[in-house]
């Protein structure tokens, strides 16, 4: 307590002017004080109004009163000195360049405290107290420190603008009002504030509603994020297990492989070689038997011949090499023959279903929408590299450059039968499933059908023909111009003739695209439906039409 009075001499002592303690003090008739000096200084300001006024109350004097020492105040002052309790205010309490000053300090002028709109300036807290005591600057509209008050002054009328004009859409003030605003549409500014509060009102509870929904998707997007990410963990785990099992149990199947062929390889060996060593004794039994011949042969006395060839063995029963079977060269040429379908029809099972475990399918549908591209560039991020798939082309149809180009032939191909393969239309499909967002294009010669189709569409009959059944759609180009179908009806379409085709699918969006492709795109066609199985990039030829043997379709590579 005695140091809060310590405070309250030290301000009722101070000048409000310099903010130090009075120096030669003089007091004015309205009975506050300041350093005579201080405001000498302050009403030489004024000399050209010729009306003096208190810095502090705003009482005016006239004439210009004549100010003598208070020797009182300075002989409290004088003791206030001796007492050493003297202070200066800190540092951090004066306007800085990013500061507000208060219009009434002198020197180094304090940080103001607040702004007022009537009086248009700004005070300290020391020199906005007259605006706390007295009644008439207790109404006056109190702001935070602003360095734009001038900007409330009309710079025609020297007013402070306290109207608006809606006509023009400006603070005006009342002269100008009566002015050149004369006949507006003119409401006082606090009104207008009025209005256009209620509107921000409006306007911030719109972004708070916002605010709270995209806070509920963001909620969402992060469980479907922890959900997709629970869900892969748990399938890279069960997958790892499950390929470890089929590693396994193909080490298991290879070693059997091994195992039996080298045991038959030992069992074979074995009964050949036993039967070579049988053959090679009976040659020698054979060679031996033929020197005792030859030496009996050889002998002249014919008694003494006679005499010997009966006690000659006689030869063991003859080995018939004609009966023995030779078996071919190859003779295990069978087992890697078996061994290879099983790796045949592994890489088919693997491919035909791999669009279970493709990770485009794995797309979120509670993503916002994506816009359709616009630009070919932006078309590419969305390219996807696609091949032929030979097991469902007509054999009126030859596949080359990586399965990226089909050509009609006059003759039939030579390919395997397979129950994917179209056999009464010149069609074949892609390997890969299409998912998602995907972009391709096809670059053509003399007319093809460029379609997208679902995976069980008929291989047979009139039904099969893409764009005359509900699983196909197709774009039927050739040099007259382009023709769309779907589920047998046809729809005229219109655009510029290209030799390439580009293709646009949003899957989940349900939108397909057909654009003529040149020196830019134009759409020629676009489909929203619902597509509720992966679908296949499709090329077709009618025979009837326009294909014939030399048209050609390639799958475009992008980059």
């Amino acid at each position: 307590m005695a140091q809060r009075g310590v405070e309250l001499d030290r301000e009722t002592l101070s000048c409000s002017i310099c903010l130090d303690l009075l120096k030669d003090p003089g007091t004015l008739p309205c009975g506050h004080s300041y350093c005579i000096n201080c405001i000498q200084s302050f009403w030489d300001g004024e000399d050209e109004k010729r009306i003096y006024s208190c810095p502090q109350c705003r009482q005016s004097f006239t004439p210009r009163p004549v100010l003598r020492k208070n020797t009182m105040l300075a002989d409290l002052v004088e003791k206030l000195k001796k007492t050493g309790l003297q202070a200066a205010p800190a540092d951090h309490c004066y306007a800085g360049a990013e500061d507000v000053a208060c219009d009434v300090c002198t020197g180094r002028k304090l940080k103001a405290f607040k702004s007022c709109l009537q009086c248009v300036a700004s005070y300290c807290e020391k020199h906005l107290q007259p605006h706390r005591d007295s009644a008439p600057l207790q109404k006056h509209k109190l702001v935070e420190p602003s360095k734009k008050l001038q900007e409330n002054i009309c710079s025609r009328h020297d007013e402070v603008m306290k109207m608006f004009c809606r006509t023009d859409q400006q603070c005006i003030c009342y002269l100008c009002s009566v002015d050149e605003h004369k006949g507006h549409d003119t409401v006082s500014a606090a009104a207008e504030r009025t209005e256009r509060q209620r509107e921000l009102e409006g306007s911030r509870q719109n972004i708070q509603q916002r605010i709270q929904d995209t806070e509920k998707d963001v909620k969402l997007l992060q469980q479907e994020v922890e959900a997709i990410s629970r869900s892969a963990d748990k399938a890279v785990e069960h997958s790892e297990k499950i390929f470890t099992e089929l590693i396994r149990l193909m080490e298991k199947r290879r070693s059997d492989v091994k195992q039996q062929l080298r045991w038959q390889q030992e069992t074979e060996v074995s009964r050949v070689k036993e039967l070579q060593e049988k053959l090679e004794q009976e040659i020698t039994e054979l060679k031996r038997k033929d020197a005792e011949l030859k030496q009996l042969s050889h002998t002249e006395d014919h008694n003494q011949f006679l005499h010997n060839y009966p006690s000659l063995s006689a030869l063991s029963e003859a080995t018939h090499s004609s009966s023995i079977n030779i078996r071919p060269r190859r003779y295990f040429e069978d087992v890697t023959a078996a061994v290879s379908g099983v790796r045949d029809k592994l890489q088919d099972a693997l491919r035909d279903t791999w669009t279970n475990v493709s990770l485009t399918g794995t797309e979120v549908d509670v993503l916002l929408p994506q816009p359709e591209p616009k630009t070919r560039a932006e078309f590419f991020r969305y390219s996807r590299h696609i091949t032929l798939d030979p097991n469902t082309a007509n054999t009126l149809l030859l596949l080359s450059e990586g399965n990226r180009k089909v050509t009609v032939m006059r003759q039939h191909q030579s390919y395997s039968k397979h129950p994917d393969r179209f056999t009464d239309w010149c069609q074949v499909l892609s390997r890969e499933s299409l998912t998602g967002r995907c972009y391709w294009e096809v670059e053509w010669r003399e007319g093809v059908s460029v379609a997208v189709t679902y995976k069980n569409i008929s291989r047979a009959g009139d039904e099969c023909e893409f764009g005359h059944n509900y699983k196909s759609w197709a774009l039927d180009c050739d040099n007259d111009g382009y023709e769309f179908y779907h589920n047998t009806v046809q729809t005229p379409v219109s655009g510029p003739r290209s030799s390439r085709v580009g293709v646009y699918l949003d899957h989940s969006a349900g939108i397909l695209s057909f654009y003529s492709v040149s020196e830019t795109m134009t759409l020629l066609h676009r489909v929203q439906t619902t597509f509720t199985q992966p679908l296949y990039a499709g090329l077709g030829y009618s025979v009837l039409l326009f294909g014939f043997p030399g048209s050609t379709a390639e799958l475009c590579e992008l980059k």
